[in-house]
């Protein structure tokens, strides 16, 4: 225990830096959308305290808005206004309007009537009563809303790493990808910490006297656009080009940090999730982007893949990895699994990919098409004998594979199937697969390799850019160290890759990845 806590203690010591800037950006986040949401949640609360018959619409539309999940909502952003801040302040924006009017209209519909009367005879106007009378009065229930609101934006804010917003998310979702829990930990604590601490402040402005608290209310706006401007403020960079980058891409030695170590790469970078990092490179509000060499999306937007000229990225072939013990429980499981061994390589898995990820086909017809057309599917059985438990990552080759998967087992065998997908990153599933959650899941050499097993650098390097030896060491190695298996691979190699538009390497004449750098060295 000590040891992970000195481990961790370092790690925050060495991103120091890095967590500053996610932190202050995760406080403009959330304080540039609470401030948007006070200014329209307030006036509507006082609209609806005094037009009754409103109340049920402006509260229902409210809480309609707060149902929508919160990945959903920022999807929906981005076609509206792009990627970045502006997406996430409106998400987060609307995930804090309910509370705010909500309280705001309890707070002034709970004050008792005769004092309301008794200011009437006093002869006050209405805006004298709503400013000296109803406010002072319903502020305390109003700043309850405000500290339910802050809440919440903290939490939510973690996900505005997904379409390129920055926050505390980067070091979250980072480490679920890369199986790194003190990465995981450096996000999560600050957040959590963030939240207690806001919460806490709030609950001592709202003891204070209306007086007293007015003065503080003055500060507030200051210190929200005070922030809000540092996050917003345009970096100036000296390169023309920008990247966008996965949380994964970016903490690995086969990724960012190869960039830099062994190209002298260094570029503008966004991290972005990739579920909207191809779109931004089409529509050029990136130039660079980290990608996967068999993706649909590189013939669907036009992209080109910069040849490793040096060589960083290793291999990465897909098989099913699979726990000893299912093995050993579902006679016959591992030969139907091996059916799709070496069926398929790269371009075909690129033409699978570009029908889910462009042509919005589902998983399951895609899946179907190609069994039927390689003579591999089969009716399924009865299904009485059992259930195997398929997982999967969170993209659609993963979704495919698993539905190819599903479709051999329940026509080969009399086992019944249930399906995981969309786990997340190679943590997720491989903690699945290890706590018994799931029986297998499709993995790749170079993440078994360099993610989950993490050899001493120099037998990476000896080993890492041969698929023989990379698969043999990951084979013999996890069924020694964790009792799993790696069955046959499937044939294709989804390694990573450096992509930009087309007709922008062209106009460029950047094919390589040591041409990108000297590019930027010019520019």
């Amino acid at each position: 225990m000590i040891e992970q806590q000195q481990s961790l203690w370092s790690f925050i010591t060495e991103q120091a830096d890095k967590l500053l800037a996610q932190t202050l950006q995760h406080l403009g986040l959330t304080f540039i959308s609470l401030l948007l949401a006070i200014a329209i949640g307030l006036p509507l609360g006082i609209l609806i305290a005094r037009r009754g018959k409103l109340a049920g619409s402006v509260l229902g539309v409210a809480g309609v808005l707060q149902t929508i999940p919160s990945i959903a909502l920022l999807g929906f952003m981005i076609p509206l206004l792009g990627i970045g801040a502006k997406p996430a302040i409106v998400a987060l924006l609307i995930y804090a309007l309910l509370p705010i009017i909500r309280n705001t209209y309890t707070g002034i519909v709970g004050i008792d009537r005769h004092i309301i009367e008794a200011a009437n005879a006093l002869g006050m106007s209405k805006t004298q009563i709503l400013f000296r009378v109803e406010l002072p009065l319903a502020m305390s229930v109003i700043l309850a809303g405000i500290r339910t609101a802050t809440v919440i934006n903290v939490g939510v804010a973690t996900l505005a790493s997904f379409i390129a917003a920055g926050g505390l998310g980067e070091f979250i979702f980072g480490g679920i990808s890369l199986n790194n829990s003190n990465m995981i930990l450096a996000g999560a604590i600050p957040a959590a910490l963030l939240a207690v601490i806001l919460d806490f402040l709030l609950s001592r402005v709202q003891k204070l006297d209306f007086r007293k608290l007015r003065k503080v209310l003055y500060l507030i706006p200051l210190l929200i656009l005070l922030l809000g401007g540092f996050y917003l403020l345009p970096a100036t960079y000296g390169s023309k080009l920008k990247a966008g980058f996965t949380p994964e891409f970016m903490g690995r030695q086969d990724g960012d940090l190869g960039l830099k170590s062994v190209y002298g790469l260094e570029i503008p970078t966004t991290v972005i999730s990739d579920a909207v990092m191809y779109k931004a490179a089409y529509e050029g509000e990136l130039d660079v982007i980290s990608g996967y060499s068999t993706d649909g999306r590189l013939k669907a937007f036009g992209l080109t893949i910069l040849k490793d000229d040096k060589g960083i990225f290793p291999p990465y072939y897909a098989a099913p990895i699979v726990r000893q013990a299912s093995l050993d429980k579902f006679s016959g499981l591992e030969d139907v699994l091996n059916l799709l061994a070496g069926k398929i390589n790269d371009s075909l898995m690129t033409d699978l990919n570009y029908r889910t990820d462009y042509l919005k086909q589902t998983p399951e017809r895609v899946a179907k098409d190609f069994l039927i057309r390689e003579g591999l599917y089969k009716s399924p059985r009865n299904g009485h004998a059992g259930i195997v438990r398929i997982g999967s990552k969170i993209f659609g080759e993963q979704y495919i594979l698993a539905e190819m998967y599903r479709m051999l087992i329940k026509g080969n065998t009399e086992y019944d199937v249930s399906t995981k997908t969309g786990l997340g990153g190679t943590k997720i599933c491989f903690d699945a697969l290890m706590n018994d959650q799931i029986d297998f899941y499709p993995e790749y050499t170079g993440t078994g390799l360099l993610v989950l097993l993490q050899p001493d650098p120099r037998v990476a390097k000896e080993i890492a850019h041969d698929r023989n030896r990379t698969y043999s060491y990951v084979k013999t190695t996890f069924q020694k160290k964790y009792q799993i298996r790696w069955l046959k691979p499937i044939g294709f190699n989804n390694t990573y890759a450096l992509m930009m538009r087309k007709k922008q390497s062209e106009a460029l004449n950047v094919s390589t990845i040591t041409a990108l750098k000297k590019y930027i060295d010019r520019n």
